[in-house]
C-alpha cells in the first residue's frame, strides 16, 4: 500500500462539501456491514434449498460472519496505525465488496461460509473505522453530533436487514442480498480514496515485532466464544463435546491473551487503557446495550413468526417505526450534548425508557396480539435506544486522551457485538427452557374431571366431527389441539418472562450510570466505535 500521509489531527477536520461526502461515505459503509449481519436471516431457507444444505449447516453463514467480526474489531485500531487509516478503510471496502460478489456466486455451502468469513473481516473493520473517520472530520465541539450521525446507522441498520432481505428473496433470489452491496461498495471505495485522510502514526512495527501470539490467542478466544454462543442451544450446550472443548479453549485463550497483552512490548490490543474508570463502566453498559439492541431485534420477529404466524417480511417491517424513531432522536441527542446536557442523565433516562418498553411488551403479549398493539411500544423502544447509544459512547471515552481513545473504542465495539451474541444465545435458551417449565406448570390444570376442560374437548371434538372425522378420530384430534394450545400458551409465557427480565436488567443499570464520573463531554481525538 502507499505510504501513509502524515497529517496533524486538526488537519483531519473537514468542512462544507468534503465533510458531507466523508460522512455519507462512512455511514454507508457502516450500514452495509450492519445490514449484512441480519439480512441473511430471512434467506437461510432459500440458501439451504439452493445449495443442498440443512438449516443447521446453513446457519454457518451467520456464524462465520459473526466470528470474523468479533476477531477483527479489537485489532482495527492497531491495523489502522500499521497501514494508514485511509488505506485500511479503502482496502476493507474492497474486501467487503469483492467477497459480496463471491458470496452471491458460491456454488456450495462451504464456499459461501469461507467467503462470508472474509466478508466479516472486511465488515468489522468498516464498522470501527467509519466511526473514527466521522468523528475526526468534525471539530471537537461538534463531535457529540458526529456520534449521533454515526449512531443512526448503527441502531437503524439491524432492523433494516430483515425487511430488505425478505423483499429481495421474495422478488428476486437470495444472491441479490449480496449483490446489492456491490454498487455501493464501488462508489464508497472511490470516495474514501479521494476524500479520507490519515493521521500521523509514527514508526511502523517490523514483522518480527508484530504480536502474532496475541492475534492467535484473540482469534482462539473470541472465535470459540462466538461459536459456543451461536450453536450452544441447538447442540444442548455442555453435553456436546464440541461446545465443551471450545468453551475450555475460550477460557484458556482469554487468560493467556490477557497475560500476553500485559507483558508484550507491542500488544495487538492495549488492555492497560481499561484502567480508566469510565471506560470500564462504559464497556459493561455497551455490552448491555448490545444485549438489548440485538436481543430485542431478534426476539420480536421470532415471536411474530412462530406465535402469530406472520411472514418474515411482515415481521421485519414491524421494526421500522422503532428505527425511524431512533433516527429522528439522534440529531436531537447530538444537539443536547453540544449544549452541555450531561450524558449520564440522558443514558439513565434511556435505560428507564427501555424498561418501560420491556414492561409494556410483557403486559400486551398474547397468542392473538395484533400488529397495531406493537406500534407504540416499539416507538418507545426507539426513543430509549436513541437516548442510550450516543451518551454511552461519549461517556465511555470522555476521560481518555490521545491514542487511548481509539484503543478504548475497540473495547466498546467488541463488547456491543458480544453483548448481542450473548443476548441472542441467552434468549434462545430461555425460550426453550422457560417454555418447557411453563408447559409442566400448565398441564396439571388440564384435569379431565374439570368441567371447563371437558367442555373445551367436547367443542373441539364436535368441530372435527362436523368436518367428517369419526368420533374416535375427532376425539384424538381434539386432545392434540388442546395440547397445541398449551404449548402455544407456554411459549407466550416464556416470551413474557424474557421481556420482563430484559427490562429489569436495564433498570438495574440506572444507578450505575449515575455514578459515572463527569468527563469532558466530548470525544476529543480519534473516535469511538
Amino acid at each position: 500500500m502507499a505510504e501513509v500521509q502524515e497529517i496533524n489531527e486538526n488537519d483531519l477536520v473537514a468542512y462544507g462539501f468534503r465533510r458531507v461526502i466523508i460522512t455519507i461515505t462512512a455511514i454507508l459503509c457502516a450500514l452495509l456491514e450492519i445490514i449484512d449481519t441480519t439480512i441473511v436471516n430471512v434467506a437461510l431457507n432459500d440458501m439451504g434449498g439452493s445449495l443442498g444444505a440443512s438449516l443447521n449447516d446453513i446457519a454457518w453463514v451467520i456464524t462465520a460472519y459473526a466470528i470474523a467480526n468479533v476477531i477483527i474489531i479489537p485489532m482495527t485500531s492497531w491495523l489502522s496505525k500499521q497501514f494508514g487509516r485511509r488505506n485500511y478503510f479503502a482496502a476493507s471496502i474492497i474486501v467487503f465488496t469483492v467477497t459480496s460478489f463471491l458470496c452471491g456466486n458460491a456454488t456450495n455451502l462451504w464456499e459461501l461460509v469461507i467467503f462470508r468469513f472474509i466478508q466479516g473481516m472486511g465488515g468489522g473493520a468498516l464498522l470501527v473505522t467509519a466511526q473514527t473517520i466521522i468523528t475526526e472530520s468534525y471539530p471537537k465541539e461538534k463531535r457529540g453530533m458526529a456520534q449521533a450521525i454515526y449512531g443512526m446507522g448503527v441502531i437503524v441498520g439491524p432492523t433494516l436487514g430483515p425487511p430488505l432481505g425478505g423483499y429481495l428473496v421474495d422478488n428476486y433470489s437470495w444472491p441479490y442480498i449480496f449483490y446489492i452491496n456491490i454498487p455501493v461498495g464501488i462508489i464508497a471505495t472511490f470516495l474514501a480514496i479521494l476524500y479520507v485522510k490519515s493521521p500521523k502514526y509514527g514508526e511502523k512495527l517490523k514483522a518480527s515485532q508484530v504480536d502474532w501470539w496475541g492475534i492467535a490467542l484473540l482469534a482462539a478466544f473470541v472465535g470459540s466464544l462466538q461459536f459456543v454462543l451461536e450453536h450452544g442451544q441447538q447442540d444442548d450446550w455442555f453435553s456436546d463435546t464440541t461446545i465443551l472443548v471450545l468453551s475450555i479453549v475460550s477460557v484458556f485463550g482469554l487468560v493467556l491473551f490477557i497475560w500476553r497483552e500485559l507483558v508484550y512490548e507491542h500488544p495487538i490490543v492495549n488492555l492497560r487503557v481499561l484502567r480508566d474508570y469510565n471506560l470500564r463502566i462504559g464497556t459493561i453498559l455497551t455490552f448491555i446495550l448490545g444485549f438489548g439492541l440485538y436481543g430485542s431485534t431478534f426476539i420480536i420477529p421470532i415471536y411474530t413468526q412462530s406465535v402469530l404466524g406472520w411472514t418474515a417480511t411482515d415481521a421485519g417491517l414491524l421494526l421500522i417505526p422503532s428505527s425511524i424513531t431512533t433516527g429522528l432522536m439522534m440529531p436531537v441527542i447530538g444537539k443536547l450534548l453540544e449544549r452541555g446536557v450531561s450524558q449520564k442523565y440522558l443514558a439513565a433516562v434511556g435505560f428507564s425508557i427501555f424498561f418501560i418498553y420491556s414492561y409494556w411488551m410483557y403486559t400486551m403479549m398474547t397468542p392473538d396480539t395484533g400488529g397495531e398493539h406493537f406500534f407504540w411500544p416499539l416507538v418507545t423502544r426507539g426513543i430509549g435506544l436513541g437516548l442510550l447509544f450516543v451518551p454511552i459512547t461519549t461517556l465511555s471515552l470522555s476521560t481518555l486522551e490521545g491514542k487511548n481513545i481509539g484503543e478504548g473504542a475497540a473495547f466498546t465495539g467488541m463488547m456491543r457485538q458480544l453483548g448481542g451474541s450473548f443476548g441472542i444465545a441467552i434468549i434462545t435458551t430461555f425460550v426453550a427452557r422457560l417454555g418447557q417449565q411453563h408447559r409442566v406448570n400448565l398441564i396439571p390444570n388440564l384435569n379431565g374431571t374439570n368441567f371447563e376442560v371437558q367442555e373445551r374437548i367436547n367443542a373441539y371434538q364436535q368441530m372435527f366431527i362436523s368436518k367428517g372425522y369419526s368420533i374416535n378420530e375427532a376425539l384424538d384430534r381434539a386432545y392434540k389441539l388442546l395440547e397445541g394450545s398449551v404449548t402455544l400458551q407456554s411459549t407466550v409465557l416464556s416470551y413474557m418472562d424474557i421481556f420482563i427480565y430484559l427490562g429489569v436488567l436495564f433498570l438495574i443499570c440506572v444507578p450505575f450510570v449515575l455514578m459515572i464520573k463527569k468527563g469532558s463531554g466530548k470525544v476529543n481525538a480519534s473516535a469511538a466505535h
